[in-house]
Parts: C-alpha cells; structure tokens; sequence
C-alpha cells in the first residue's frame, strides 16, 4: 500500500511597497518553497496570510492597515512584517487581532511564526531536514537560542554594535523548538542569548498559547514551560536582574537544573561601575546567599576580568574577597583586552601586561582553592549525571553544575557498558578541583 505524503501547509502573501521590498517577499516566498509551503493563491485557501507592508507615507500605511484589514476579514490568520511591521503598536492598535507582528527584513522571524501558525508538514521519507533541524551537538543536548542582540551598554564589549539591540523569539516558538528537540532525543537544553533575563522586554512580555496555556514571552514563563518537558534544562548568561529570584523556587522543585551562569566580571564597585555593568551588584552576596537558603543546592558559575583600566591593587583585593565569600564552583577568569570599537579603550589607567598575568594567577590559585574544597565536601554524594562519551577504560558524564566544554566532567570508571546520552546515578568516591569521580549505583 503506497502511504500517501502529508498535504502541504499554505501561506497567502500580500506583498505592499517598493521594489525592496517585493525582494524582501521573493526572499521569504523561496524559504517557505524550501520548508515544503505551497504559495496560496487567494484567501480562501491560505492556512495563513502574510502581509508585507509599506510605512513611508501616511497614504502608504492607511494602503497598508487597510490591506491587513481586509486579510483578516478574509482569512482570520495574519501575520505583519515590512516597514510598517516596525510600529507594532500602531498595527495592533487597528486590528489586534493579527497573529504576529515583525518588522523589516527580519526573515528569521517571519519564518517562526509562520512556523507557529501553519506548522509545516513533515514527511520522513522524503524530507532533507528532521523537524528538529541539523545540529552540531551530540545528540543528546542542544542549545536554545531564545534571542537575539543586547540592550546593555557595557564598556567593554562591542555585541550591540554587532548583532543590534535585543529581540527576542516568540515564547511559542522557542517551546514548540524545544519540544521538537526533545521529541527526537535531546536530554538536556541550554538556554543561550546574550542576555537571559532580558529576554521578553522588548515584546513587551506578549502572550502566546503553548500546549493549551498561556505563557508570557519572559524569563519565569520561559523557564515554566521547559520545565514541563522533562529535560535537563541549563541557564547561561543570566544577569541579576531582581525578577531572577522568582526562578530559583523552580529550582528547588526540580523544574529547572539549579545551575546559573552569570557573567559578573567584577566585584569591585569601581570597576564595575567604569564596566557599565548592570543590574544591582552591590547586593550579589546577599542575593546568592537568599538564593542558597531556597535551593541549597544551588550551583552559580561565572566569569571575571582582570585587568580593567583602572583596576587597582585595592579593587583586585576587593575582587578576591568577594569571591571567597561568594564561593562559586565554576568560575573562569579572562585578562583584559582592548577590543576595536570599546569604550574602554579610551578609559585612563592602563594596566600593565605583566601585572595583568599576575592578578589573573592570583585569581585562578584563589579560586582553585574553593572549588576543591566544595568538590571535596561532594565526596560521598549521589548524583545524576549524563553520559557524553565512553571508550573502554569508562564514561566522562556530567552532574547539573557541568556545562559542556566549559565546566568539569564526573568521570566513571569500569562503566564501558554505557552509551552516550544515558541518565545514570552515580556515587562520588573522589575528587580534584575541577572533576569529580564516581561508582555505578545499581
């Protein structure tokens, strides 16, 4: 019996304005020809219309309100993008009931919310590409990019310069993303952007449906939801902003790894001043501590520079003091350096390459210091670790405080009998400052 193949989704596509962008729809038009979409000639048989709208004049935009008018007055399924994309408000203010809204030349974004509206039909015996996507992990983890850009300012980094101020995804669309990832194996998550906290604020926290609920495209929304999918979730660059306590409950309970990478850099109220970091470091301390007091098991790991113009003696000592008291299990440290287009390159008090390479062995023997103790302390302890890689002398797995490549590995010796992926339980017999070792629990 021949199987038949799944009937194609169809998208409408009203394309206002310019030749750029006619292009800009051609553009779009050749990525949902690529996914397997049909081209819908009319209303009547789109699964969902895109309009791309013109905003230059003021004949223009009324061209373009009414043109997403009448679509949704036909179809009922919207999506805006173009020029006048770029005023959100202004289009859901005359019609809110349109899907999504993106602006100009923002393809990517397009793409996830036709993606969300008209899923497109996946047919494994023909199709190229998994509903997951191609990936460069292993198998068994994946890492999520929910956003794009930073709204930051920081003195010594040029990323929005680079990749423009933030945008986040579509809560909808990155659950629907880590669904699929899960669906096809993937045991652990790893939220990445460039700001994790931040993510939503710049949609202004909208509201999608996921699996029959509402979730607000933010940080704790975000977080609920991966938690429902019974995989290892991880959260990197988290600055500490105050709404990041309301995740660590989520911790405790298991939802989400108890793990935070917050990329601190300093500790120093001078430094980090002339930084230009935000959120409200000088309360840091206190807030890990209220942190630990809700999830003792609490792993925070983190990143520092040493260096900085300006940094002093004093401000390097502060720095030292600040991390025996904060006690990180993870920690890098990186000597400064002048990036093209910084800020801080035109800072006075230029630190000189020798004491540089001083401070930055200072640091790491410091810290050395306080991650072999805590590991120490883990001896005797069971955990849960994922297996990344075995050969014939054991596996190297990994606990919740591991990232992969960045953090330290749990290795399992006489355990060839594993296979990468697998979730095990392990008793740790010994440690260093960096890895753990562990016996098979039975």
């Amino acid at each position: 019996m021949t199987r038949a193949a799944p009937s194609p989704s169809k998208v409408g596509i009203v394309s206002l304005g310019c030749p750029k962008a006619l292009v800009d729809s051609e553009r779009i038009i050749t990525r949902l020809r690529a996914e397997g979409y049909e081209i819908a000639p009319d209303y009547a048989g789109a699964d969902v219309i895109l309009v791309n709208t013109c905003g230059f004049l003021d004949s223009a935009r009324a061209e373009s309100l009414e043109a997403i008018g009448e679509a949704v007055a036909e179809n009922g399924r919207v999506i805006v993008t173009g020029c006048l994309g770029a005023e959100e408000s202004v289009v859901r203010a005359a019609h809110p009931k349109v899907l999504a809204v993106t602006g100009p030349h923002q393809y990517e974004a397009v793409m996830e919310a036709v993606h969300v509206a008209a899923p497109p039909a996946h047919d494994p015996l023909f199709d190229l590409v998994p509903p997951q996507g191609v990936r460069l992990t292993p198998r068994h983890y994946a890492y999520l990019k929910i956003s794009e850009g930073c709204n930051n300012s920081c003195s010594f980094c040029i990323i929005p310069s680079m990749r423009g101020k933030l945008q986040s995804r579509r809560i909808d669309a990155v659950l629907k993303e880590a669904e699929k990832l899960v669906d096809a194996g993937v045991k652990e998550l790893l939220v990445i952007s460039q700001d994790t906290s931040a993510y939503g604020v710049d949609l202004k926290y909208a509201p999608y449906q996921w699996r029959g609920s509402e979730y607000q495209t933010r940080f704790l929304d975000l977080c609920k939801g991966l938690g429902e999918l019974g995989a290892w979730t991880r959260l990197h660059y988290v600055y500490p902003y105050p709404h990041v306590d309301e995740v660590i409950p989520l911790m405790a309970e298991g939802r989400v790894l108890p793990y935070l990478d917050i990329p601190f850099q300093h500790a120093s109220p001078t430094v980090l001043k002339a930084m230009r970091r935000p959120g409200a470091q000088e309360k840091t301390l206190e807030r890990i501590r209220r942190w630990r007091e809700i999830c003792p098991d609490l792993v925070v790991r983190s990143t520092f520079i040493v260096g900085f113009p300006g940094e002093t003696e004093e401000d390097f000592e502060f720095l030292l003091e600040w991390l025996k008291e904060a006690r990180l299990l993870r920690v890098g440290c990186f000597k400064f350096e002048p990036v093209e287009g910084a800020r801080a390159n035109e800072l006075p008090g230029a630190v000189p390459e020798e004491v540089k390479e001083e401070r930055y062995e200072r640091f790491m023997a410091a810290q050395q210091e306080i991650s072999g103790e805590i590991l120490e302390s883990w001896v005797g302890r069971e955990l849960d670790v994922l297996v990344d890689a075995v050969d014939e002398d054991g596996a190297i797995a990994r606990s919740y405080a591991d990232a992969p490549e960045i953090d330290g590995n749990v290795v399992i010796e006489r355990a060839s009998d594993l296979s990468p992926g697998d979730l095990v339980r392990v008793k740790v017999v010994d440690a260093d400052p960096y890895d753990l070792w562990g016996e098979l629990k039975s």
